[in-house]
């Protein structure tokens, strides 16, 4: 079965491309047709291989899988590594870590930090497990952190059965830093003592330590947040993700990476330079600093002690050094999407070197694959010629480590299949409250661990695999993101080619926070709802309910990621970086719903950069940017003097010099929950009055607009109740619709508007699935769409309109969303529906509460909950249910056991 829907994907990619180049030759060319793959017309509900992803990908993996996990939590696999002397490997996930038989792919025994109640709450950091054999045992050896400023490096024992762990090493945290951050390591025998390297991510060091006393042999500092380590030719080679440490501040503009500061690209607020740095083992002296590509992340070195590699993540490439003189002497593309060598997004982030050290093997995060590279001459001792990619071997979702074994290649998937656990399968989980609805639901924080197990192919296989990759990749689409305009083309709302003119002038890109579609549309006949999963109806939400039906419902729209800390990436850049990838679920260093960590952002910026690099103007309505009000101002203060028409004492603040001559000042930004979304719509209307009293057409050709009240602040006394806080946003997105639909710029603007992610609820067909609207005079077309599309397709259908080339090769294989559109503009001025619940009903007071009404309210007064996506992601959904559904049971059946959360 999994190997006949693969045939038929491919058959249908096939005659896709094959009509795209037919259409083209006679000069009939239908850019939807020629668009058009298999997967636009089903849905994420499919289980079995090959599956879809919500960001243009394809996944059917090559050999066999192993999955494991526990369906209640969201499993991400790490990393993995060889148990010399046995058939089996040792496997570092987040919660935990597990022995795997690679011989009968059997996960024989796990170990989780829930074993010991003193070490829960740890989850493992970003990777570098290692196995050694100390005193005759086999143990194994990793690193784990929380959010209590510990760090570890734990060692445990395999005795043939089971885990058992023996020590955890602590590291305390120094100077800006609350976590000292261990990640990978290094146990290394010298004279008559075993020793530990490990870096110290948070610390900016690198420590070797005696492992039979800890005691410190030597701690040394490196670069901005040091990631991989090797040892070779008695030298330790330590990549920093954030490059130097900043020296030069007067020529070089740095910005903050939590903790600390690095160089940054002015221009997009993103690292710019990557570096190795190279220790003496004995004394701790560092021997060399070398440039390498950006976000250098993992290290391999030959067996033979001559050669380094470095996997550049944000530059997708590998650096290669000689380990005799520390220089680089070549530099190896690991790209996918070759023919456009401007695309960024394959995302090279581990290796694993062949037993005779002429071949590489690079884990491409984004091209769910694994890249095979032939080394040459500058690359390898016997190298011949110059490095080059020989193909790529199909895995699941962003493999993350790699390892080699009795020629079979074994592959940490750390996405796997995504989040796709049906709550009907956490009936036979332990402790899980799951539903006997028929169909179930899903939930972004229930996912199980996958790891590949590949027989190592020979060329004939690997060109099979090479297209296949190509094809689950949608690299048709890439090419025809390329191709160039042409002359005396009419106006239409999507251009079938990049630089075809548009009838639209203006986007306005609206980003909203945290809903599934079922909790905002189920109540929808006309679309694939669940009226039982809906929390925030019609008598809630009156103006998107409205606009579904004025303009389009779309029904089968999806957000790329599980939380909204990977969601204002795939909004705003179309992709997430590695650091985001290595970060999911645990968030050690920052938590990126706002963009204020520099290591978060590719080198190609946002959709913005990608706008006033091509002369277009931008204006940007709190997105990218944190307020700052007058301590103790409380939402109550705010609102009240909104209404009274007093104006607010704040201050927007970016971390990136481009976005702030292009924020809004009157526009609050977001990070709590005290400003209303009213006075943002106010703020933006105010804006377009005054665009409007100018001569000519001088409104931004593209506005990005946060509007963050819908994810609601739970029922905190002080704040209004969750359902007033979802009819704000719903009532001031109406109230923007309107004022623009009135306005002179209305024929030749579309407003897309989007969920950042959809995190806080369930959803019967997939735990991606989220609202979506298209609003313009060339969208009324009062219908269902039933094509699936994503967050990335909304950004690429922007690029479409305004002429930009695609950011990298996500956006350049999203779907352009052309049935959102007709070729007639109709006659329509939106109005906005008047709220049905009061915009101030606030949470009661704790003194009028009892029961589990107090119990809810006292949590969502933790101070996690403070900020946007605070705290305990299934506490937030069961109060948000409780206070929405006037106290009916709370399903969680539907959400399962979350432990923690963003």
């Amino acid at each position: 079965m999994r190997k006949l829907g693969y045939l038929l994907v491919c058959i249908i990619l096939l005659i896709t491309e094959s009509c795209h180049f037919k259409n083209k030759k006679n000069g009939i060319q239908d850019a939807e047709v020629s668009q058009h793959s298999a997967y636009d017309d089903s849905t994420l509900r499919q289980m079995q291989l090959p599956i879809l992803l919500p960001y243009n990908r394809i996944i059917e993996p090559a050999g066999t899988l192993i999955t494991y996990g526990d369906s209640n939590y969201e499993n991400h696999t790490l990393d993995l590594k060889n148990i010399e002397g046995t058939d089996l490997l040792a496997v570092e996930d987040r919660y935990g870590i597990a022995v795997v038989d690679s011989k009968t792919a059997r996960v024989l025994s796990r170990w989780s930090y829930d074993a010991e109640s003193k070490h829960k709450g740890l989850m493992s950091t970003y990777s570098g497990i290692q196995t050694a054999e100390i005193g005759g045992k086999k143990e194994i050896f990793w690193s784990a952190a929380n959010g209590s400023n510990q760090s570890y490096v734990m060692q445990a024992m395999w005795d043939g059965t089971k885990i058992a762990l023996i020590n955890a090493i602590a590291f305390k945290p120094e100077g800006e830093s609350p976590l000292a951050l261990p990640n990978e390591l290094v146990i290394r025998h010298e004279g008559n003592n075993d020793y530990l390297y490990t870096v110290l991510n948070g610390n900016n060091r690198l420590v070797k330590m005696n492992l039979a006393d800890q005691r410190i042999s030597w701690s040394v500092p490196t670069g901005v947040a040091p990631y991989g380590l090797k040892i070779v030719n008695n030298k330790a080679y330590v990549t920093n993700w954030g490059g130097p440490m900043p020296a030069d501040t007067l020529h070089a503009e740095t910005a903050g990476v939590p903790y600390g500061k690095a160089y940054i690209d002015p221009k997009t607020g993103a690292i710019n330079l990557g570096s190795v740095s190279v220790f003496n083992l004995q004394t701790g002296e560092l021997v060399s600093q070398i440039q390498t590509g950006l976000h250098p992340n993992d290290v391999a070195g030959s067996s033979d002690q001559k050669f380094v590699y470095i996997s550049n993540g944000n530059t997708d490439d590998i650096t290669v050094i000689d380990a005799n003189t520390d220089k680089v002497t070549e530099t190896i593309p690991v790209k996918l999407f070759n023919k456009q060598k401007e695309l960024i997004g394959d995302s090279p982030n581990a290796m694993i070197l062949s037993a005779d050290n002429k071949t590489l093997y690079v884990a491409n995060g984004i091209d769910n694959a694994v890249a095979v590279v032939k080394l040459g001459n500058s690359a390898a001792t016997n190298g011949n010629g110059k490095s080059m990619v020989k193909g790529f071997i199909p895995t699941e979702a962003y493999p993350g480590g790699l390892e080699i074994k009795d020629n079979l290649l074994f592959v940490a998937n750390i996405e796997g299949e995504g989040a796709r656990v049906n709550s009907a399968t956490l009936l036979f989980a332990k402790n899980s409250d799951a539903p006997k609805t028929a169909g179930g639901s899903f939930n972004s924080h229930h996912q199980l661990a996958t790891i590949s197990v590949i027989p190592l192919p020979g060329d004939t296989l690997l060109n099979t695999y090479t297209d296949r990759v190509k094809n689950l990749n949608l690299v048709f689409r890439a090419q025809l993101s390329a191709q160039l305009p042409r002359e005396n083309i009419a106006p239409k709302p999507v251009p079938d080619r990049i630089g075809e003119p548009s009838v639209f002038k203006h986007v306005i890109y609206i980003i909203k926070e945290n809903r599934t579609y079922d909790q905002v549309l189920g109540d929808m006949k006309e679309g694939d709802g669940r009226n039982d999963l809906c929390v925030f109806g019609n008598e809630v939400t009156p103006n998107q309910h409205q606009l579904a039906k004025d303009f389009l419902l779309l029904d089968n729209y999806y957000v790329s990621g599980k939380s909204s800390a990977e969601g204002h990436q795939w909004t705003d850049a179309a992709m997430v970086t590695d650091y985001v990838e290595k970060s999911v679920r645990a968030w050690f260093r920052s938590y990126p719903h706002v963009q204020t960590d520099a290591m978060v952002y590719d080198k190609q910026g946002f959709i913005w950069n990608n706008a006033a690099d091509h002369g277009k103007s931008v204006r940007i309505y709190g997105e990218a940017c944190t307020p700052v009000y007058k301590p103790g101002t409380t939402w109550t203060e705010i609102y009240t003097g909104y209404q009274a028409g007093k104006p607010l004492e704040f201050k927007n603040v970016s971390t990136i010099s481009r976005v702030r001559p292009l924020l809004s000042p009157t526009y609050p930004c977001y990070d709590g929950h005290e400003a209303n979304d009213q006075m943002r719509a106010s703020a933006f209307i105010k804006e377009l009055n005054e665009y409007e009293k100018q001569p000519g057409d001088n409104l931004p050709q593209l506005s990005v607009m946060a509007l963050p009240n819908d994810h609601t602040g739970g029922t905190r006394p002080g704040l209004p109740t969750p359902r007033a806080m979802v009819a704000d946003n719903d009532l001031a997105l109406g109230r923007i619709i309107e004022a623009v639909s009135k306005s002179k710029f209305w024929n030749n603007t579309v407003i897309f508007i989007t969920e950042d992610d959809s995190q806080a609820g369930w959803d019967h067909v997939s735990a991606y699935r989220t609202t979506g609207f298209v609003v313009s005079p060339y969208s009324r077309l009062q219908q269902t769409i039933h094509t699936n599309y994503n967050q990335t397709c909304i950004v690429r259908t922007i690029e479409q309109i305004l002429g930009l080339p695609p950011m990298n090769t996500v956006d350049a294989t999203a779907l352009p969303m052309y049935k959102c559109f007709t070729n007639r503009a109709a006659n329509l001025v939106f109005k906005a529906v008047p709220n049905q619940i009061q915009l101030n009903e606030m949470n009661i007071k704790l003194s009028a509460l009892k029961g589990k009404d107090l119990f809810y309210a006292k949590q969502s007064m933790r101070k996690e909950f403070d900020h946007i996506d605070g705290g305990n992601d299934d506490m937030m959904n069961k109060i948000i249910w409780n206070a929405a559904k006037n106290k009916k049971h709370y399903p969680a059946q539907y959400a399962g056991k979350a432990d923690s959360d963003d």
